[in-house]
């Protein structure tokens, strides 16, 4: 398909001459003489780049470019004016411009730069479909990743839906451990089953007893009426205990009693009431340590033990960092119903270096803060509670080589999901069969793939 231009020039034999320069060079061409026209274009039908004079009645240049970065956030735009306006020029390449021309327009400047513009439109598109797609692909019950051993906690937590079996999660603070909880729970056979929720540290030593297993009226003093517990409440489906390490060891006896014979006694109470369901609790801290100093029990833990998963913390999987950070910007976009295009370079680099003492949670409050002050539709550096511009520069090293291996693992997966067939691919991705190729040379992924793939070997990221 011929890529669309739209003109917008108001001198009538420079707009035609452009449009039949451009038409002979077989592009299809829209042209009109002022920006809001151009305006009403761009918001009825997609064109491929905007070429557009400055100065211009009903809006001009730099108006149209605002709207155009609005409407059409990927589609490029090139400025045309006169050398006494080339200021104006230039200003419009800082807030988003593709490029200027100056008038006289040179008909063999015009046609490389905007050969430039819309190669660098479809890699834009290019990588938004990947990008959109990977997101897609990537997310898993509100869990956002595209690490390697993350993608296999998922296959775990596949498998553990379909179970019963206690499951221990071990991971610092903000991990995202209850979402992991909410994952086996909800994907599977407990899913139209309770999910309850305990944070262990939260509740006072003295009531805890009473809030896991319940109490009968009257057996202490406050206790006015039956209370029924949070294994009760929980039968069937699946009970998170977060921060297990902070039960009493009182308590952890009373835990482990339940977990052996899948009954809970009230306080207050002789009977035994009988409960199915899930146990996944989870901690911060080492386990194996605290029972070693006394002050966790071994049963227990070999009880809660059926099976563990280790989340890393985020410093350990920073190629995840992009696609969060994508993926807070379009939860919160979506609450304040704002449009955002994204976080400029500087900005990015800034989120993949810092610590992330926090994990995933302190990166979705930045993101959520950033998003509540930010002036504009991109999330710039000083948006940002940490770095200074000295810090991050414009180099983006890090950056491009963490989409580069967004791009490279997407395109292995789906060349593999679909046998090896380029065409088919391509069609997934949707991008040209020669935008495939291309990717293919530039990501450096191997021509026997396929080959490597049957005898076994290792395909190390490039």
């Amino acid at each position: 398909m011929n890529k669309r231009i739209l003109i917008a020039e108001d001198e009538d034999v420079l707009r035609e001459s452009l449009a039949s320069l451009l038409e002979d060079e077989g592009y299809d061409v829209l042209h009109v003489s002022d920006g809001r026209q151009a305006y009403e274009i761009i918001i009825n039908q997609p064109v491929d780049l905007v070429l557009s004079d400055m100065r211009m009645p009903e809006m001009d240049g730099l108006a149209l470019l605002d709207h155009l970065k609005k409407a059409s956030p990927q589609t490029p735009m090139i400025i045309m004016t006169a050398y006494a306006t080339v200021d104006n020029a230039v200003s419009a390449m800082r807030v988003g411009a593709w490029d200027y021309l100056l008038k006289p327009v040179q008909f063999d400047d015009l046609l490389i730069k905007i050969a430039r513009a819309l190669e660098y439109g479809e890699m834009i598109h290019d990588r938004k479909v990947i990008t959109d797609q990977l997101a897609a692909e990537t997310t898993f019950h509100e869990l956002v990743s595209e690490s390697p051993n993350m993608m296999r906690l998922f296959e775990q937590v596949r498998k553990l839906s379909k179970v019963k079996s206690s499951v221990l999660l071990i991971g610092e603070s903000g991990t995202g451990k209850e979402l992991f909880a909410r994952g086996i729970h909800y994907n599977g056979i407990t899913r139209n089953k309770p999910f309850v929720a305990v944070n262990c540290g939260a509740i006072p030593d003295s009531l805890i007893e009473s809030e896991l297993f319940g109490h009968r009226r009257g057996s202490f003093t406050g206790a006015v009426r039956d209370k029924i517990g949070y294994f009760e409440t929980a039968d069937g489906g699946t009970l998170f205990l977060d921060e297990i390490s902070t039960l009493p060891l009182a308590v952890q006896s009373a835990l482990l009693r339940v977990l052996e014979d899948r009954t809970v006694v009230p306080v207050g109470d002789t009977r035994p009431r009988p409960v199915d369901l899930r146990i996944v609790a989870a901690s911060n801290q080492d386990l194996d340590s605290m029972v070693k100093d006394g002050t966790f029990r071994e049963d227990l833990l070999y009880r809660l033990n059926v099976v563990k998963i280790v989340i890393p913390p985020l410093s350990e999987r920073r190629v995840d960092i992009p696609l969060l950070v994508h993926h807070f910007i379009d939860k919160y976009s979506k609450q304040m119903n704002k449009k955002f295009v994204g976080v400029t370079n500087g900005a990015m680099q800034a989120l993949i270096h810092h610590q992330w003492r926090g994990n995933v949670r302190e990166l979705e409050n930045v993101i959520e803060r950033a998003l509540i002050f930010v002036e504009g539709d991109e999330i710039t550096l000083e948006d940002l509670p940490f770095g200074s511009p000295a810090q991050f520069d414009e180099t983006t090293d890090d950056l491009k080589e963490s989409l580069r291996q967004f791009e490279r693992q997407h395109i292995i997966y789906a060349l593999r999901r679909h046998g090896y067939d380029k065409s088919e691919t391509a069609d997934s991705l949707g991008i040209g069969i020669s935008s495939l190729y291309r990717k293919l040379e530039e990501l450096e992924i191997p021509k026997d793939l396929e080959e490597r793939d049957q005898n076994g070997l290792t395909l190390v990221p490039g």
